[in-house]
């Protein structure tokens, strides 16, 4: 079984659970998005919310009158997120090889999504990042900081999963994202745990 694998079915494990549990996003959620939306707007094309889970944010963006299309590694994320949200686009993929063409979303958001892919993997994911944006397009992610790698075996009503957590600190994510042809885009008051990026 892959890492891909572990992520999944560890997600169709905890996705009811999870919807309960994490309803409320963190302080600044509310204006990165608004930031996002004001950065994209009249662009046309597709945001893409990858690593969706129940697809709380992907209705966030959608609120905010974005294209949006919520991507999950795990189906049973997708089966609620759909049941939530009717309405919206949400498809089971993975941000390491996303099924859309070159150049045709205006946003990626990576909402503490990241965190699940081994180190060696994460440039893979800043490659797609990069490939399916538009120029000008928007990256903003959000991720645990610091530098340890956990193992973790339940979780969201103690439920089992197999996966790791890894931490990041901005300046080693912003290194990958720059050597994927990313370029920081630096807005005053920003958490350490988010970052935006332009390409």
């Amino acid at each position: 079984m892959t890492f891909l694998d572990d992520i999944s079915t560890s997600y169709d494990n905890v996705a009811v659970s999870y919807a309960e549990l994490v309803v409320d996003g963190a302080e600044w959620e509310a204006p990165a998005f608004d930031l996002l939306a004001t950065l994209v707007a009249g662009s046309g094309r597709t945001v893409l919310d990858v690593g969706c889970g129940p697809g709380r944010t992907t209705a966030l963006l959608a609120e905010r009158d974005l294209p949006v299309i919520g991507i999950d590694l795990s189906p049973g994320m997708i089966e609620v997120a759909r049941r939530d949200h009717p309405e919206l686009d949400f498809r089971v993929g993975s941000m390491t090889a996303l099924d859309l063409p070159d150049g045709s979303a205006s946003a990626v958001v990576s909402w503490w999504s990241i965190i699940h892919l081994p180190r060696d993997v994460v440039p893979q994911a800043f490659a797609e990042f990069h490939r399916v944006l538009a120029p000008g397009g928007v990256l903003l992610m959000g991720f645990h900081v610091g530098e340890e790698s956990t193992h973790k075996t339940s979780g969201y009503g103690g439920h089992p999963m197999n996966i790791y957590v890894h931490r990041w600190t901005g300046p080693a994510l912003t290194e990958l994202a720059v050597a994927a042809g990313l370029t920081p885009y630096v807005v005053s008051g920003i958490p350490d745990d988010r970052l935006l990026f332009q390409k």
